[in-house]
Protein backbone atom coordinates (compact mmCIF):
# COMPACT_ATOMS: atom_id res chain seq x y z
CA UNK A 1 0.00 0.00 0.00
CA UNK A 2 1.56 3.48 -1.41
CA UNK A 3 1.19 6.54 0.92
CA UNK A 4 1.04 9.14 -2.12
CA UNK A 5 -2.39 8.62 -3.48
CA UNK A 6 -3.05 7.84 -7.58
CA UNK A 7 -3.96 11.25 -8.97
CA UNK A 8 -6.52 9.29 -11.14
CA UNK A 9 -7.98 8.54 -7.44
CA UNK A 10 -12.17 9.16 -7.19
CA UNK A 11 -12.83 12.38 -6.16
CA UNK A 12 -15.30 11.20 -4.23
CA UNK A 13 -16.56 7.53 -3.01
CA UNK A 14 -20.24 6.59 -3.45
CA UNK A 15 -22.83 6.07 -0.43
CA UNK A 16 -22.19 2.27 -0.15
CA UNK A 17 -25.50 0.89 1.23
CA UNK A 18 -25.98 -2.37 3.26
CA UNK A 19 -26.81 -5.30 1.64
CA UNK A 20 -29.64 -7.50 3.79
CA UNK A 21 -27.69 -10.81 4.53
CA UNK A 22 -23.79 -9.54 4.43
CA UNK A 23 -21.75 -8.68 7.33
CA UNK A 24 -18.51 -7.90 7.36
CA UNK A 25 -14.94 -7.05 9.69
CA UNK A 26 -11.24 -7.00 9.50
CA UNK A 27 -8.78 -7.02 11.99
CA UNK A 28 -4.72 -6.33 11.87
CA UNK A 29 -2.71 -9.63 12.25
CA UNK A 30 0.41 -7.74 10.82
CA UNK A 31 0.74 -10.77 8.03
CA UNK A 32 2.97 -8.31 6.14
CA UNK A 33 2.06 -4.61 7.00
CA UNK A 34 2.28 -2.93 10.44
CA UNK A 35 -0.76 -0.79 11.60
CA UNK A 36 -3.38 -1.15 8.88
CA UNK A 37 -5.80 -3.90 8.75
CA UNK A 38 -4.79 -7.11 6.52
CA UNK A 39 -8.00 -9.27 7.23
CA UNK A 40 -11.64 -9.28 5.95
CA UNK A 41 -14.14 -11.70 6.78
CA UNK A 42 -17.68 -11.52 5.18
CA UNK A 43 -20.03 -13.38 6.71
CA UNK A 44 -23.46 -14.55 4.49
CA UNK A 45 -26.99 -15.59 5.58
CA UNK A 46 -28.14 -19.29 5.13
CA UNK A 47 -29.00 -19.96 1.61
CA UNK A 48 -26.16 -17.73 -0.16
CA UNK A 49 -25.85 -18.46 -3.80
CA UNK A 50 -22.08 -18.04 -5.16
CA UNK A 51 -20.61 -17.95 -8.61
CA UNK A 52 -16.52 -17.20 -9.53
CA UNK A 53 -13.91 -16.85 -11.77
CA UNK A 54 -10.46 -17.17 -11.56
CA UNK A 55 -6.91 -16.88 -12.64
CA UNK A 56 -5.98 -19.15 -15.68
CA UNK A 57 -2.21 -19.35 -14.77
CA UNK A 58 -0.97 -22.43 -14.48
CA UNK A 59 0.55 -21.60 -11.21
CA UNK A 60 -2.39 -20.89 -9.49
CA UNK A 61 -2.62 -20.25 -5.38
CA UNK A 62 -3.61 -22.32 -3.02
CA UNK A 63 -6.86 -20.17 -1.97
CA UNK A 64 -7.81 -20.20 -5.75
CA UNK A 65 -7.49 -24.18 -5.55
CA UNK A 66 -9.57 -24.00 -2.53
CA UNK A 67 -12.37 -22.04 -4.03
CA UNK A 68 -12.61 -23.64 -7.15
CA UNK A 69 -13.07 -27.01 -5.50
CA UNK A 70 -16.06 -25.30 -3.13
CA UNK A 71 -17.71 -23.43 -5.71
CA UNK A 72 -19.15 -27.02 -6.80
CA UNK A 73 -21.95 -26.71 -4.35
CA UNK A 74 -22.86 -23.22 -4.88
CA UNK A 75 -23.77 -22.32 -1.50
CA UNK A 76 -21.66 -19.28 0.54
CA UNK A 77 -21.56 -18.78 4.40
CA UNK A 78 -18.20 -17.17 4.79
CA UNK A 79 -14.95 -15.28 2.50
CA UNK A 80 -11.68 -14.92 4.49
CA UNK A 81 -9.42 -12.71 2.72
CA UNK A 82 -5.89 -11.83 3.78
CA UNK A 83 -3.63 -9.19 2.38
CA UNK A 84 0.34 -9.10 2.59
CA UNK A 85 1.12 -12.88 1.21
CA UNK A 86 -0.64 -14.48 -1.58
CA UNK A 87 -0.03 -18.63 -0.35
CA UNK A 88 0.68 -19.13 -3.93
CA UNK A 89 3.94 -21.34 -4.91
CA UNK A 90 3.66 -22.91 -1.32
CA UNK A 91 2.99 -26.68 -1.71
CA UNK A 92 2.17 -28.31 0.86
CA UNK A 93 2.16 -25.90 3.35
CA UNK A 94 0.03 -23.36 1.46
CA UNK A 95 -2.63 -26.36 1.06
CA UNK A 96 -2.16 -26.88 4.99
CA UNK A 97 -2.68 -22.87 5.46
CA UNK A 98 -6.02 -23.27 3.03
CA UNK A 99 -7.77 -25.92 5.23
CA UNK A 100 -6.55 -24.70 8.68
CA UNK A 101 -8.10 -21.37 7.39
CA UNK A 102 -11.51 -23.43 6.66
CA UNK A 103 -11.51 -25.28 9.31
CA UNK A 104 -11.68 -22.38 11.84
CA UNK A 105 -13.76 -20.25 9.00
CA UNK A 106 -16.63 -23.15 9.56
CA UNK A 107 -16.57 -23.46 13.44
CA UNK A 108 -16.67 -19.49 13.75
CA UNK A 109 -19.79 -19.58 11.25
CA UNK A 110 -21.32 -22.47 12.17
CA UNK A 111 -21.18 -23.76 8.82
CA UNK A 112 -19.57 -26.39 6.71
CA UNK A 113 -15.84 -26.22 4.98
CA UNK A 114 -17.57 -26.36 1.77
CA UNK A 115 -19.11 -23.25 2.32
CA UNK A 116 -15.84 -21.24 2.96
CA UNK A 117 -14.40 -19.44 0.56
CA UNK A 118 -10.71 -18.03 0.83
CA UNK A 119 -8.46 -15.49 -1.16
CA UNK A 120 -4.99 -14.34 -0.28
CA UNK A 121 -2.73 -11.29 -2.40
CA UNK A 122 0.41 -10.48 -1.53
CA UNK A 123 4.09 -11.61 -2.14
CA UNK A 124 4.11 -15.34 -4.10
CA UNK A 125 6.29 -18.18 -2.63
CA UNK A 126 6.43 -16.95 1.09
CA UNK A 127 4.74 -19.42 3.38
CA UNK A 128 1.42 -17.79 5.02
CA UNK A 129 1.54 -18.96 8.49
CA UNK A 130 -2.39 -18.93 8.77
CA UNK A 131 -2.33 -19.36 13.29
CA UNK A 132 -1.55 -15.64 12.72
CA UNK A 133 -5.03 -14.73 11.97
CA UNK A 134 -7.44 -17.67 12.04
CA UNK A 135 -7.65 -17.63 15.97
CA UNK A 136 -9.22 -14.14 15.16
CA UNK A 137 -12.21 -15.24 13.09
CA UNK A 138 -14.77 -16.19 15.64
CA UNK A 139 -14.34 -13.15 17.24
CA UNK A 140 -14.69 -11.10 13.86
CA UNK A 141 -17.54 -13.38 12.22
CA UNK A 142 -19.49 -12.10 15.96
CA UNK A 143 -18.83 -8.10 15.31
CA UNK A 144 -19.37 -8.52 11.90
CA UNK A 145 -21.16 -5.45 10.92
CA UNK A 146 -23.17 -4.81 7.37
CA UNK A 147 -22.25 -1.39 6.90
CA UNK A 148 -18.22 -1.26 6.01
CA UNK A 149 -17.49 -1.58 2.70
CA UNK A 150 -15.25 0.95 2.21
CA UNK A 151 -13.16 -0.33 5.10
CA UNK A 152 -13.23 -3.88 3.52
CA UNK A 153 -11.96 -2.43 0.35
CA UNK A 154 -9.00 -1.08 2.56
CA UNK A 155 -8.23 -4.35 4.26
CA UNK A 156 -7.40 -6.06 0.99
CA UNK A 157 -5.17 -4.12 -0.42
CA UNK A 158 -1.66 -4.32 -1.28
CA UNK A 159 -0.02 -1.99 -3.34
CA UNK A 160 -2.85 -0.22 -4.17
CA UNK A 161 -3.04 3.28 -3.11
CA UNK A 162 -7.09 3.93 -2.58
CA UNK A 163 -9.89 1.43 -1.79
CA UNK A 164 -11.97 0.67 -4.98
CA UNK A 165 -15.92 0.19 -4.24
CA UNK A 166 -18.98 0.37 -6.35
CA UNK A 167 -23.07 0.01 -6.34
CA UNK A 168 -25.54 0.06 -8.13
CA UNK A 169 -29.47 -0.25 -7.33
CA UNK A 170 -31.53 -1.98 -9.92
CA UNK A 171 -35.45 -3.71 -10.52
CA UNK A 172 -35.57 -7.43 -10.35
CA UNK A 173 -39.38 -7.35 -11.05
CA UNK A 174 -40.76 -4.35 -9.90
CA UNK A 175 -38.71 -3.92 -6.32
CA UNK A 176 -35.42 -2.79 -6.20
CA UNK A 177 -32.03 -4.85 -5.25
CA UNK A 178 -28.59 -3.85 -4.57
CA UNK A 179 -25.49 -4.77 -6.26
CA UNK A 180 -22.52 -3.69 -4.25
CA UNK A 181 -18.82 -4.72 -5.15
CA UNK A 182 -15.07 -4.10 -3.88
CA UNK A 183 -11.84 -4.64 -5.30
CA UNK A 184 -8.02 -4.48 -5.10
CA UNK A 185 -5.41 -3.93 -7.79
CA UNK A 186 -2.24 -2.48 -8.65
CA UNK A 187 -0.11 -4.27 -10.88
CA UNK A 188 0.26 -7.89 -12.23
CA UNK A 189 -2.77 -7.06 -13.90
CA UNK A 190 -3.75 -8.75 -17.53
CA UNK A 191 -6.32 -9.76 -18.91
CA UNK A 192 -7.55 -13.16 -18.25
CA UNK A 193 -9.22 -12.82 -14.69
CA UNK A 194 -7.29 -9.55 -14.66
CA UNK A 195 -4.85 -10.05 -11.81
CA UNK A 196 -6.72 -9.24 -8.59
CA UNK A 197 -9.13 -10.10 -6.15
CA UNK A 198 -12.96 -8.80 -6.28
CA UNK A 199 -16.01 -9.51 -4.12
CA UNK A 200 -19.34 -8.56 -5.60
CA UNK A 201 -22.82 -9.19 -3.10
CA UNK A 202 -26.01 -8.41 -3.65
CA UNK A 203 -29.23 -9.39 -2.20
CA UNK A 204 -31.05 -10.65 -5.21
CA UNK A 205 -32.66 -14.35 -4.84
CA UNK A 206 -30.56 -16.03 -8.60
CA UNK A 207 -29.32 -19.61 -8.44
CA UNK A 208 -25.71 -20.14 -8.41
CA UNK A 209 -25.73 -21.73 -11.81
CA UNK A 210 -27.27 -18.58 -13.00
CA UNK A 211 -25.10 -16.45 -10.80
CA UNK A 212 -22.06 -18.26 -12.71
CA UNK A 213 -23.68 -17.27 -16.43
CA UNK A 214 -24.35 -13.71 -15.47
CA UNK A 215 -20.50 -12.79 -14.13
CA UNK A 216 -18.59 -15.31 -16.76
CA UNK A 217 -20.22 -12.63 -19.68
CA UNK A 218 -19.82 -9.84 -17.51
CA UNK A 219 -16.14 -10.26 -16.94
CA UNK A 220 -15.32 -10.31 -21.02
CA UNK A 221 -15.52 -6.60 -21.52
CA UNK A 222 -14.79 -5.74 -17.96
CA UNK A 223 -12.48 -7.03 -15.94
CA UNK A 224 -10.96 -8.93 -19.01
CA UNK A 225 -10.22 -5.90 -20.76
CA UNK A 226 -7.78 -4.55 -18.65
CA UNK A 227 -4.10 -4.67 -18.23
CA UNK A 228 -1.69 -2.58 -16.48
CA UNK A 229 1.44 -4.53 -17.12
CA UNK A 230 0.68 -7.71 -19.25
CA UNK A 231 1.60 -10.14 -16.14
CA UNK A 232 -1.37 -12.27 -15.04
CA UNK A 233 -1.49 -12.95 -11.39
CA UNK A 234 -1.44 -16.49 -9.79
CA UNK A 235 -4.04 -15.46 -7.09
CA UNK A 236 -6.90 -13.48 -9.69
CA UNK A 237 -10.18 -14.38 -8.21
CA UNK A 238 -13.49 -12.76 -8.54
CA UNK A 239 -16.74 -13.62 -6.39
CA UNK A 240 -20.08 -12.85 -6.53
CA UNK A 241 -22.26 -13.62 -3.40
CA UNK A 242 -26.20 -13.74 -3.99
CA UNK A 243 -28.03 -13.57 -0.57
CA UNK A 244 -31.34 -13.86 -1.47
CA UNK A 245 -32.94 -11.40 1.50
CA UNK A 246 -34.53 -9.35 -1.54
CA UNK A 247 -37.26 -12.32 -1.59
CA UNK A 248 -38.64 -11.30 1.05
CA UNK A 249 -39.64 -7.96 -0.18
CA UNK A 250 -41.23 -9.83 -3.51
CA UNK A 251 -38.46 -10.49 -6.10
CA UNK A 252 -38.95 -13.15 -7.75
CA UNK A 253 -36.52 -16.25 -7.55
CA UNK A 254 -34.78 -16.52 -10.84
CA UNK A 255 -33.67 -20.16 -11.89
CA UNK A 256 -33.12 -19.42 -15.66
CA UNK A 257 -30.08 -17.46 -17.20
CA UNK A 258 -33.02 -16.44 -19.81
CA UNK A 259 -34.89 -14.97 -17.82
CA UNK A 260 -36.51 -11.72 -19.40
CA UNK A 261 -36.35 -10.02 -15.90
CA UNK A 262 -32.73 -10.05 -15.61
CA UNK A 263 -32.12 -7.37 -18.32
CA UNK A 264 -31.70 -4.59 -15.57
CA UNK A 265 -29.62 -6.73 -13.19
CA UNK A 266 -26.90 -7.70 -15.88
CA UNK A 267 -26.52 -3.93 -17.03
CA UNK A 268 -26.00 -3.39 -13.25
CA UNK A 269 -23.75 -6.10 -12.70
CA UNK A 270 -21.79 -4.66 -15.71
CA UNK A 271 -21.93 -1.13 -14.66
CA UNK A 272 -20.23 -2.33 -11.01
CA UNK A 273 -17.54 -5.18 -12.67
CA UNK A 274 -16.39 -2.41 -15.25
CA UNK A 275 -16.19 0.82 -12.57
CA UNK A 276 -14.23 -1.70 -10.25
CA UNK A 277 -11.69 -2.72 -13.27
CA UNK A 278 -11.30 1.09 -14.74
CA UNK A 279 -10.40 1.84 -10.57
CA UNK A 280 -7.72 -1.17 -10.95
CA UNK A 281 -6.39 0.48 -14.13
CA UNK A 282 -6.52 4.07 -12.31
CA UNK A 283 -4.43 2.68 -9.89
CA UNK A 284 -2.17 0.79 -11.80
CA UNK A 285 1.17 1.17 -9.91
CA UNK A 286 3.07 4.78 -10.80
CA UNK A 287 0.22 5.80 -12.93
CA UNK A 288 -1.03 9.60 -13.84
CA UNK A 289 -2.69 8.41 -16.80
CA UNK A 290 -5.72 6.16 -18.10
CA UNK A 291 -5.46 5.17 -21.54
CA UNK A 292 -8.62 3.34 -23.77
CA UNK A 293 -7.08 1.46 -26.73
CA UNK A 294 -9.76 0.88 -29.52
CA UNK A 295 -9.17 -0.93 -32.62
CA UNK A 296 -11.56 -0.83 -35.66
CA UNK A 297 -11.93 -2.65 -38.82
CA UNK A 298 -10.47 -5.77 -37.88
CA UNK A 299 -10.97 -9.15 -39.70
CA UNK A 300 -13.13 -10.26 -36.28
CA UNK A 301 -13.67 -8.90 -32.81
CA UNK A 302 -11.05 -11.78 -31.20
CA UNK A 303 -8.86 -10.16 -33.71
CA UNK A 304 -9.10 -6.57 -33.22
CA UNK A 305 -9.00 -7.54 -29.08
CA UNK A 306 -5.55 -9.36 -29.89
CA UNK A 307 -3.94 -6.05 -32.06
CA UNK A 308 -6.18 -3.89 -28.75
CA UNK A 309 -3.84 -5.29 -26.38
CA UNK A 310 -0.51 -5.60 -27.99
CA UNK A 311 -0.85 -1.84 -28.08
CA UNK A 312 -2.27 -1.69 -24.77
CA UNK A 313 0.84 -3.79 -23.30
CA UNK A 314 3.78 -1.95 -25.51
CA UNK A 315 6.12 -0.62 -22.81
CA UNK A 316 6.77 1.76 -25.55
CA UNK A 317 3.83 3.16 -26.34
CA UNK A 318 3.01 3.16 -22.54
CA UNK A 319 6.38 5.36 -22.02
CA UNK A 320 5.22 7.37 -24.51
CA UNK A 321 1.96 8.49 -22.62
CA UNK A 322 4.13 8.99 -19.61
CA UNK A 323 6.03 11.31 -21.58
CA UNK A 324 3.22 13.28 -23.40
CA UNK A 325 4.81 12.46 -26.68
CA UNK A 326 2.61 11.63 -29.46
CA UNK A 327 4.57 9.01 -31.07
CA UNK A 328 1.59 7.42 -33.07
CA UNK A 329 4.83 5.24 -34.68
CA UNK A 330 4.68 3.32 -31.80
CA UNK A 331 1.34 2.25 -32.09
CA UNK A 332 2.22 1.06 -35.44
CA UNK A 333 4.93 -0.80 -34.44
CA UNK A 334 2.53 -2.18 -31.85
CA UNK A 335 -0.48 -3.29 -34.24
CA UNK A 336 2.36 -4.71 -36.99
CA UNK A 337 3.86 -7.47 -34.05
CA UNK A 338 0.83 -8.53 -32.67
CA UNK A 339 0.25 -11.24 -35.28
CA UNK A 340 -3.08 -10.55 -36.65
CA UNK A 341 -4.92 -9.60 -40.21
CA UNK A 342 -3.51 -6.01 -41.27
CA UNK A 343 -2.91 -4.09 -43.83
CA UNK A 344 -0.37 -0.86 -43.81
CA UNK A 345 -2.01 1.32 -46.10
CA UNK A 346 -5.03 1.32 -44.93
CA UNK A 347 -3.77 1.81 -41.55
CA UNK A 348 -5.58 5.05 -39.89
CA UNK A 349 -4.57 5.95 -36.30
CA UNK A 350 -6.18 8.74 -33.85
CA UNK A 351 -5.07 10.32 -30.33
CA UNK A 352 -8.37 11.37 -29.35
CA UNK A 353 -9.80 13.43 -32.17
CA UNK A 354 -6.76 13.96 -33.57
CA UNK A 355 -6.21 11.83 -36.72
CA UNK A 356 -2.10 11.19 -37.16
CA UNK A 357 -2.09 8.80 -39.68
CA UNK A 358 -3.90 7.48 -42.45
CA UNK A 359 -3.71 5.20 -45.28
CA UNK A 360 -0.48 4.31 -44.04
CA UNK A 361 1.25 7.47 -44.04
CA UNK A 362 0.94 10.46 -41.46
CA UNK A 363 -2.29 12.71 -42.18
CA UNK A 364 -1.62 15.89 -44.08
CA UNK A 365 -3.88 17.84 -41.80
CA UNK A 366 -1.95 16.30 -38.93
CA UNK A 367 -1.02 19.28 -36.17
CA UNK A 368 1.76 18.62 -33.95
CA UNK A 369 0.45 21.51 -31.42
CA UNK A 370 -2.98 20.23 -31.03
CA UNK A 371 -2.01 16.50 -30.44
CA UNK A 372 0.63 17.42 -27.64
CA UNK A 373 -1.87 19.76 -26.27
CA UNK A 374 -4.14 16.29 -26.00
CA UNK A 375 -1.43 14.47 -24.49
CA UNK A 376 -1.63 16.35 -21.43
CA UNK A 377 -4.74 15.15 -20.34
CA UNK A 378 -4.95 12.28 -17.92
CA UNK A 379 -7.14 10.20 -20.11
CA UNK A 380 -6.01 9.30 -23.15
CA UNK A 381 -7.86 7.58 -25.94
CA UNK A 382 -5.75 5.40 -28.63
CA UNK A 383 -7.96 4.22 -31.97
CA UNK A 384 -6.30 1.90 -34.86
CA UNK A 385 -8.89 1.33 -37.63
CA UNK A 386 -7.08 -1.90 -39.40
CA UNK A 387 -9.32 -0.84 -42.35
CA UNK A 388 -9.95 -4.38 -43.43
CA UNK A 389 -12.92 -6.11 -41.52
CA UNK A 390 -15.94 -4.68 -38.99
CA UNK A 391 -13.97 -6.63 -35.80
CA UNK A 392 -13.82 -4.37 -33.08
CA UNK A 393 -12.90 -4.41 -29.55
CA UNK A 394 -11.79 -1.78 -26.35
CA UNK A 395 -9.74 -2.15 -23.25
CA UNK A 396 -8.01 -0.08 -21.26
CA UNK A 397 -4.61 0.35 -19.70
CA UNK A 398 -2.48 3.16 -17.83
CA UNK A 399 0.85 4.45 -18.76
CA UNK A 400 3.84 3.16 -17.41
CA UNK A 401 6.26 5.26 -15.23
CA UNK A 402 9.46 5.72 -13.36
CA UNK A 403 7.56 4.81 -10.30
CA UNK A 404 6.13 1.65 -11.41
CA UNK A 405 10.22 0.39 -11.90
CA UNK A 406 10.76 2.18 -8.04
CA UNK A 407 7.85 0.15 -6.54
CA UNK A 408 8.20 -3.39 -8.50
CA UNK A 409 11.86 -3.09 -7.65
CA UNK A 410 12.03 -3.56 -3.79
CA UNK A 411 8.26 -5.07 -3.59
CA UNK A 412 9.28 -7.77 -1.05
CA UNK A 413 12.03 -5.92 0.96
Amino acid sequence: MSTTISPLAPKKYPRMPAIEGVRMATAEAGIKYKNRTDVLVMVFDEGTQVAGVFTRSKCPSAPVDHCRQNLAGGRARLLVVNSGNANAFTGRKGREATALTGKAGAAAAGCGADEVFLASTGVIGEPLDAARFSHLLAGMVKDAKPDLWREAASAIMTTDTYPKVATVTVKLGDTDVVINGIAKGAGMIAPDMATMLSFVATDAPIAAPVLQALLSAGVGKTFNAITVDSDTSTSDTLLLFATGAAQKRGVPRIEDARDPRLSAFKRGLGKVLKSLALQVVRDGEGARKQVEVTVTGARSARSARKIALSIANSPLVKTAVAGEDANWGRVVMAVGKAGEPADRDRLSIWFGDNRLAHQGERDPDYSEEATSAYMKRDEIRITADIGIGRGKATVWTCDLTKEYVAINGDYRS
